[in-house]
């Protein structure tokens, strides 16, 4: 069971990786919720950003297809830090990026 964040009293909401086939503008920021939009020299495009629960996941997921793009692959990577962890510490990834 995940604790609690004890400055919100919430559960860290996920931080999700979405790639997806071709290049995606960084202007469509904003219509992805302000996710971090990177263009990779493959010709890939990384969604990333936190998923505060499933609907909101469906919610992207339905954006990428009005698109017309293909969905490469989604994967949870990790949550922001709590209070309990030191502040120097940053998002943990998932070991093979």
């Amino acid at each position: 069971m995940t604790e609690l964040d004890p400055r919100t009293q919430r559960r860290p909401v996920p931080i999700y990786r979405i790639r997806l086939e071709g290049h995606l503008g960084r202007r469509w920021t904003d219509w992805f919720d302000g996710m971090t939009i990177d263009l990779l020299e493959d010709g890939h495009t990384l969604l990333t950003g936190p998923v505060a629960d499933q609907a909101t996941l469906h919610a992207l997921l339905r954006r990428v297809r009005d698109l017309g793009m293909t969905i490469v692959s989604v994967a949870k990577v990790g949550t922001p830090p709590t209070a309990a962890d030191d502040d120097t510490t940053s998002l943990t990834l998932e070991e093979n990026q």
